[in-house]
């Protein structure tokens, strides 16, 4: 019985620590972190002669040049996108307007038509049929802002009109319109197709 009780008292003593051993361990712990704490800081190595005040100078005017450099590019940036929408919206207007033009010549026959209906048919319902198509036409152009040019009895501008003949008029004034042979067309600046007319001498 003595015997185990001599075992257990030793192996209780090997267990606990000794005296003071937990007061090391906190005192390593702080002086590791005044180290950390303590550690200098690198320095920079500048030239004996270095002028700090010159030097931040110089670093303040390099950076305004990079932010002026950088302002323009954005702005030159911001003016190739509005160039290149613009560009891009006149491209689709033209293509539009080219796709109109070829409709011309079909309006051109649904006016000379409607111009000669005979007085016997001009109220048949078929007439009225047809005559709802060439509204439809008329509209398009409208929606587009297409103009006709008729300009008969107006002055002779050659920006506008195509002079495919002249004669004397008593009616109209020289260098006048005397007749419109084909209607022209523009849209706002844009001529599709100049007028056709004949010119007073």
């Amino acid at each position: 019985m003595s015997d185990v009780k001599n075992a257990a008292e030793e192996l209780e003593r090997e267990e606990t620590p000794p005296e003071g051993a937990d007061d090391g361990a906190e005192e390593a712990t702080a002086e590791q972190a005044d180290e950390a704490v303590e550690a200098p800081e690198a320095e920079i190595d500048l030239p004996e002669d270095a002028n700090l005040l010159q030097m931040l100078i110089e670093a303040q005017k390099e950076a305004k040049a990079n932010e002026d450099g950088w302002q323009r590019a954005r702005a030159e940036f911001a003016n190739f996108k509005k160039r290149t929408a613009k560009e891009q919206r006149s491209a689709f207007q033209r293509g539009q307007l080219d796709a109109l033009s070829s409709l011309l010549t079909i309006i051109d026959d649904f006016d000379r038509a409607f111009a000669s209906v005979p007085e016997a048919i001009s109220e048949d319902p078929w007439i009225s049929g047809v005559s709802m198509i060439q509204r439809k036409f008329a509209t398009l152009l409208e929606q587009y802002e297409v103009e006709a040019i008729d300009p008969t009895g107006g002055p002779f501008d050659p920006n506008l009109h195509q002079a495919i003949g002249a004669e004397d008029s008593d009616e109209v004034e020289s260098g006048h319109v005397i007749s419109t042979l084909q209607k022209g067309y523009r849209a706002g600046e844009q001529i599709l197709r100049l007028a056709l007319v004949k010119v007073a001498n």
